[in-house]
């Protein structure tokens, strides 16, 4: 048959992500491609950097997007600071710190598994006593911002118990980065990876890391050599590094990037802190519709991720007959629960260019809707003015 273009259709995405993309950024990925190793290309590299450099809240020479998913971001991490024979504490609230084992595991390490409930931030006096009983560990992973849960640990205090026992730690703040308080230099994070396709509105396919003066000594000192060529960043760095004159590695994503750097120029002109409190301030709003419902969330207060919202299914509802009247009816996505929450709740995103009044007000009105269908035991026609009056204030 003659297959013809295909034209996607127009939806809101608020689901874990990907996010809406910025017009900005979709515009600036339609720009003339030209040579990965082009001077201007080089040139636009640079400012990357320092575009990423200021969403980290870092110094680090080595912060740089690897070319693929958050997945290969978080592997990019463990191929190069893991070696044969290393103990990892992982620590695991959700779906992707079991991703974390299992790079452990491929890298010849031995993940030592901190478990938390799921819906709960990662627990520091369980790190600790992993820490004081397995000595001679030497590295400490967690995840900054649980994507499976809408929970939020506290990066700070976890990375100084890991640096108190001599140990490097590994943060995945796929979901944080641009959307929450994130703060690479102070809270003193080794090494760090994120996605675009959330806080940052981008496509998905580039992971941007940042990697500490102690992680590249560690790094430079493998006894082994990385089990990844394309992640290997001995060879990765002579690309992304700081010289003017920069080695070919691979071919970059050239118009994913020019899409990046136009995600990143807008959280610039936004300000960074700006970001944060606009996502905690339609959390809010959204929290208010929602709960005004009788819907409840499954993260406490105070451990609660402001750009992804896990809320519990109502008994004797169908969840995904929901989602569909969502998607069919109303062009909006929102997720399904993942691993041991599948079935059991919902995962509602505020990312970036999604995270906007608009949108909770076409996602309120809509899940009435769509619960009022299904004969769900909620109260109707109240979220959207429960959310109005928060976001009026």
């Amino acid at each position: 048959m003659a297959i013809k273009s295909f034209h996607p259709p127009q939806r809101i995405l608020m689901g874990p992500g990907p996010s809406d993309v910025s017009p900005r950024v979709l515009a600036a990925m339609a720009r003339p491609t030209i040579g990965h190793l082009d001077p201007v290309f080089v040139t636009m590299m640079d400012e990357m950097k320092a575009l990423l450099k200021y969403a980290f809240k870092t110094e680090n020479e080595l912060t740089m997007p690897v070319s693929a998913p958050g997945s290969a971001g978080m592997e990019t991490c463990f191929v190069n600071l893991v070696e044969p024979s290393d103990k990892v504490i992982v620590c695991q609230n959700g779906v992707f710190g079991g991703r974390m084992k299992e790079n452990v595991e491929r890298c010849g390490g031995i993940a030592v598994m901190v478990q938390d409930d799921w819906g709960r931030a990662v627990d520091p006096q369980k790190l600790e006593d992993a820490l004081k009983a397995n000595p001679d560990a030497r590295i400490v992973a967690f995840v900054h911002a649980e994507t499976s849960t809408g929970a939020l640990s506290d990066a700070k205090t976890l990375v100084e118990i890991a640096h108190q026992h001599n140990c490097l730690a590994i943060v995945d703040a796929v979901t944080s980065l641009g959307g929450s308080p994130l703060k690479v230099d102070e809270w003193m994070i080794d090494a760090i990876y994120s996605g675009t396709q959330k806080c940052l509105s981008c496509t998905p396919g580039l992971s941007p890391v940042s990697f500490s003066t102690r992680a590249l000594e560690k790094i430079k000192s493998r006894k082994s050599p990385v089990q990844s060529w394309f992640m290997d960043l001995n060879l990765v760095m002579g690309y992304w590094g700081g010289a003017a004159k920069r080695a070919y590695h691979h071919t970059a994503p050239i118009n994913s990037l020019y899409g990046l750097h136009e995600a990143l120029v807008i959280l610039q002109e936004e300000g960074l802190e700006n970001s944060w409190a606009r996502h905690q301030k339609n959390h809010l709003a959204l929290r208010a519709g929602l709960e005004a419902m009788g819907l409840n969330f499954i993260v406490p207060v105070t451990e609660r991720l402001p750009q992804l919202n896990a809320i519990s299914i109502p008994d004797g509802v169908d969840e995904a007959a929901v989602r569909n009247i969502l998607l069919n009816d109303y062009h909006l996505e929102i997720g399904a629960g993942l691993g041991a929450m599948a079935g059991k709740v919902w995962r509602i995103g505020l990312m970036g260019h999604a995270s906007n009044p608009r949108n909770i007000l076409v996602c309120l009105a809509a899940l009435d809707d769509a619960l009022g269908r299904a004969k769900a035991p909620v109260k109707r026609g109240v979220a959207v003015d429960a959310a109005q009056k928060v976001l009026a204030g």
